[in-house]
């Protein structure tokens, strides 16, 4: 036989009391024989719903910044716009722990690898573009929602082609802007400039360059270094936790502005690096 039946259900359909359907999942195991495995694992998806969570959070931030300008508040606009850039950061950070940790505890399913892109396109697509619209975008009128949604679009798109190409795409790269880092380089934009009261309405032009430079570069065909090689469970000399430490106390000294420049490096690594690689294939004979 080349299939087993699927796993025993400990609770018979006559017994459910909610009218949701049981998720089932086909895979395989180790001797390569089709198995259908009922439910869905716990711990990742609890750290991809707390993604999820964080962007919407972020959504309800920008709605209510957006309020808070026009009833002429600014200082109230300035903290909900950090509240709002501060729950993408967080949502960066749940992100990389819900791959991780089903990676770690052996819990990967195609229903966790779905869902995790759906909480990053609200988390890295809709709340940024609505982020950026709400503090500098709104005012440019029809062109700040059509830059809005070149992002959302970048970004969804991005996340489309990275999930067809999971199995077949070198681990060492992203081809194309990572939609977390994309949105890092928006939700820091804003975060570090209204935290010094700076008013959106007073850059918009550049702000638009950076939001539909970030969508294109998402969809570009550039590589940038995804450091999924560096093995996190293996021993490293002790200077390792040194420069950890001082990395979060450089990171901690000034938050917006550091991570918005970290990002920006990044960003702009990938067409640097890009640029670099033409310039010696010109060269050479």
């Amino acid at each position: 036989m080349s299939e087993r039946p699927e796993e025993p259900n400990q609770a018979s359909d006559a017994e459910s009391l909610l009218p949701i359907d049981e998720h089932v999942e086909e895979g395989r195991d180790a001797e390569g024989r089709k198995v259908r495995h009922r439910g869905i694992y716990l711990l990742p998806n609890l750290f991809t719903t707390a993604n999820l969570f964080a962007g919407f959070y972020s959504i309800i931030n920008s709605m209510s910044a957006q309020s808070a300008l026009a009833a002429g508040d600014a200082a109230s606009a300035s903290k909900y716009f950090g509240f709002a850039a501060i729950a993408i950061f967080v949502a960066m950070v749940l992100d990389g722990l819900d791959g991780r940790v089903a990676r770690m505890t052996n819990t990967q399913s195609a229903f966790g690898a779905e869902y995790d892109s759906l909480s990053d396109m609200v988390a890295f697509g809709v709340a940024p573009a609505l982020l950026a619209f709400a503090w500098a975008l709104g005012d440019m009128g029809k062109v700040g929602w059509m830059v809005a949604f070149i992002y959302v679009a970048g970004a969804a798109l991005r996340l489309a082609r990275f999930n067809t190409q999971v199995g077949t795409a070198d681990k060492r790269y992203f081809i194309g802007l990572a939609s977390p880092a994309a949105a890092g380089v928006v939700a820091g934009i804003v975060w570090a400039f209204s935290d010094y009261g700076i008013q959106g309405s007073k850059m918009s032009f550049l702000v638009a360059l950076m939001v539909a430079a970030a969508g294109m570069l998402m969809v570009s065909n550039i590589k940038y270094n995804s450091f999924k090689e560096f093995d996190l469970k293996g021993r490293v000399p002790f200077v390792a936790i040194l420069v950890v430490v001082l990395v979060f106390a450089v990171v901690f000294s000034d938050p917006p502005r550091i991570l918005l420049l970290a990002f920006l490096v990044y960003a702009a690594s990938g067409p640097v690096q890009y640029l670099l690689h033409l310039r010696r294939d010109k060269t050479l004979p």
